[in-house]
């Protein structure tokens, strides 16, 4: 994937928005009469939102998960996972989750903000954290855990319009959630709802 001249003042339109507090987000949004109960525990984990400029603009690096894993196989999400005890903060967890899941350099990594906190329904409560890679790379999926690596143009994700609402019985429930097909690719779930709400805020 080929890097090119970093556009500062989307980076730096993007730090104002996100400067100012939002609100936190969950796989619940759409499902306002989920009880959920007050003492719930959640575990924490980060996700690397990464930006690489190009010559149409802006996109957003994904991953496809890898058809043999036994959760969420073949999904559309975000390089990331659980904060471990070794990790200083939950930027240092996504940055680290990056680098072993397609193989992004941290040092290529300019941090540009983190979002507020999202909540899924497998119980992790899961701090976003945009970056921007200052250089092109050549994505090394992790055999295993990583079937592709893709980009999606971050304008087709911020524009509100291209968002769905769909639904199916989970545990024995309808639950509702956003998608926003790119292609091939069916985005959806807690992906979709992080990028959903980044899409809110730079329209504020």
């Amino acid at each position: 994937m080929k890097g090119a001249v970093v556009p500062t003042d989307t980076f730096a339109a993007i730090r104002r928005v996100l400067a100012h507090p939002g609100r936190d987000t969950s796989d619940y949004d759409l499902n306002p009469a989920t009880r959920l109960a007050p003492d719930r525990a959640l575990r924490p984990a980060a996700v690397l939102v990464p930006l690489i400029p190009g010559p149409g603009g802006l996109a957003v690096i994904l991953t496809r998960r890898s058809s043999r894993l036994l959760h969420h196989p073949g999904q559309i999400a975000f390089p990331g996972g659980k904060i471990d005890a070794g990790d200083a903060d939950a930027t240092a967890a996504a940055l680290r989750e990056a680098e072993e899941e397609i193989g992004l350099p941290r040092d290529r990594v300019e941090v540009i903000a983190t979002m507020d906190v999202h909540e899924t329904v497998t119980g992790f409560s899961v701090i976003p954290v945009l970056g921007c890679i200052r250089a092109g790379f050549d994505p090394r999926p992790e055999p295993g855990e990583v079937d592709e690596v893709f980009a999606v143009p971050l304008s087709h994700l911020l524009d509100r319009a291209r968002y769905r609402i769909e639904g199916r019985r989970w545990r024995g429930e309808m639950r509702r959630y956003y998608t926003v097909p790119y292609g091939p690719y069916y985005i959806w779930g807690a992906t979709a709802r992080i990028l959903r709400a980044l899409a809110d805020r730079m329209a504020q």
